[in-house]
């Protein structure tokens, strides 16, 4: 008899087992009874077929050529390295934008950033995602799923001047989260503190805060007057309030008792994922874990400090790696890893120079973050949204391996439906893609098309890269780092990936009605409402 037939007879020997007792329960003590009977029996095997959970580790600023799994030789990321062994490593996976905001948007509602003019946001703005509307979050409740972020948000919060000293909503929880433990913005912008939920963690009412991204407040020194303070100088943008050794963007009046400790990152976050891991494992749960890695300031913890040999940068790298390893760790412990499905990526390609003067340039030597590709971080190029992605899911994974399936993170949102079994209603995540069978599957083609968000638009079709023509002024902070090449240009390039996997020969003149046609598809894309 072969396996299958076997596991026939067993569900219908269940089945009608089921139906005896429930029969039995039914005419003694009423349908209620029948209820309890049902549950009890049903018990554990429900939690043996219970939908998957989903783990999204959301690196920050790590480039396609920043993992050893994907070519880095200087040091070792044996942890990632380890889900790469496992499930899908992908070789053109992109978010969706090739800077944070903008992508981390995207990934959440299923709906390109330009749509709601998403952009980089001060860490004193509105929560830029509608809370009124579908989430991905909000989505995966429909299935009854409990859903956590912790870590990096920088989405915005509240509705305009945010009064960081009473409950500062909507944020995570009305865009459909259970729970959030956040850094608001980004380390490098104030206020430097934690938010639990509506919350910050740690504040004293008689010490309150006050953020300013217009004018100095407070008595704290600030990085152009006192740079004997400061463990890393940095650039004007970057060279206001002093907190923990780092000027930030922005002046912070107040709030001492909640300041963070930046090396006390890797602990906090991780400790507060297992946490949610330990209270969650009986239900299906999704974990939304954006890290702060390994974004400025690099302030890495003494047990990483100086390991990697390419200075901070290097070192927030095995950081991050770490800190993946102890929250897979506990999947295991708790022995839902093999039901949990695993997504890791970066939220935009690589930049090294950010900002901070942290040698992280002078340290890196033959290092390449962006794995061949041209640009990086803010880049209309490749290197500007491909990013590595590593998928696995033991108990649902077809065919482990390398895929070269073109994805965008904005297909998360219905890959993720389909896999959690909800329904989307009409106008729901309108620019995400089911493309489930290639995250499962290391042999199944993705996308034939897909947009890139930068300072211009972009589209892939196959191995063509099309990217618009930029008409406006570059920002003057853009145009300050010299170092990546942004893509901006006043006329359209054309690439053949296939021959120029590094963009070097714009061959739209030769291609006019190619390029004609790829304009018009961004234009179709731009009128979809």
């Amino acid at each position: 008899m072969t396996k299958k037939s076997l596991i026939s007879l067993a569900c219908v020997g269940f089945t009608c087992l089921l139906s005896m007792a429930c029969s039995e329960m039914k005419s003694d003590s009423g349908q209620t009874a029948l209820d309890e009977k049902q549950n009890s029996l049903l018990g554990v095997e429900s939690q043996k077929s219970s939908k998957p959970n989903i783990v999204i580790f959301y690196v920050d600023d790590l480039g396609y050529g920043d993992l050893s799994s994907y070519g880095m030789t200087q040091t070792q990321t044996p942890n990632v390295d380890a889900l790469a062994k496992e499930g899908i490593r992908f070789t053109d996976s992109h978010s969706s934008a090739a800077t944070c905001t903008p992508s981390r948007y995207s990934m959440l509602t299923g709906q390109y950033a330009f749509r709601n003019n998403a952009a980089i946001l001060p860490g004193d703005a509105p929560l830029i995602i509608d809370h009124t509307k579908p989430t991905l979050p909000k989505m995966l409740k429909r299935a009854g799923y409990k859903t956590a972020v912790i870590g990096k948000w920088h989405l915005g919060l509240g509705v305009g001047e945010v009064n960081w000293n009473e409950a500062v909503k909507p944020g995570p929880l009305e865009l459909g989260f259970d729970y959030s433990f956040l850094i608001p913005a980004t380390g490098d912008r104030v206020p430097t503190v934690y938010l639990e939920n509506h919350h910050v963690v740690g504040l004293d009412k008689n010490d309150p805060i006050t953020v300013s991204y217009k004018e100095r407040i407070g008595d704290r020194p600030v990085g152009t007057e006192r740079p004997d303070l400061l463990k890393q100088t940095a650039d004007l943008q970057h060279s206001a309030s002093i907190i923990n050794g780092v000027s930030r963007i922005g002046w912070m009046a107040g709030g001492k008792s909640a300041e963070w400790v930046d090396e006390d990152f890797p602990f906090v976050f991780t400790n507060k994922a297992i946490k949610f891991i330990q209270e969650s494992k009986n239900e299906p749960f999704m974990l939304f874990f954006p890290f702060h890695d390994i974004h400025v300031p690099r302030s890495p913890n003494k047990m990483f400090a100086g390991k990697s040999g390419m200075g901070p940068r290097g070192d927030a790298i095995l950081q991050m790696d770490w800190m993946t390893g102890k929250v897979v760790d506990e999947l295991k412990k708790q022995g839902i890893y093999d039901n949990t499905l695993i997504i890791f990526s970066s939220d935009n390609g690589p930049v090294v120079d950010d900002g901070y003067f942290d040698q992280s340039v002078e340290l890196i030597g033959n290092h390449d973050p962006s794995g061949g590709y041209r640009g990086g971080k803010y880049s209309a190029y490749e290197s500007g949204t491909r990013v590595p992605m590593i998928v696995t899911y033991p108990n649902g994974l077809k065919k482990s391996g390398e895929s070269s399936a073109l994805i965008s993170h904005i297909d998360f949102y219905k890959s993720l439906a389909e896999l959690a079994g909800v329904e989307l209603a009409e106008g729901e995540a309108i620019d995400s893609e089911n493309v489930l069978p290639a995250l499962l599957d290391s042999t199944i083609a993705g996308r034939e098309d897909m947009l890139e968000e930068s300072f211009t638009l972009s589209i892939r079709s196959g191995d063509w890269k099309y990217i618009a023509p930029f008409s406006g002024s570059t920002p003057d902070w853009l145009a300050n780092k010299t170092a990546i090449e942004n893509g901006l240009q006043a006329e359209p390039q054309l690439f053949d990936l296939s021959k120029d996997a590094a963009e070097q020969n714009n061959v739209v003149a030769q291609h006019p009605d190619l390029a004609q046609r790829l304009q018009a598809k961004i234009d179709q894309i731009k009128a979809l409402k």
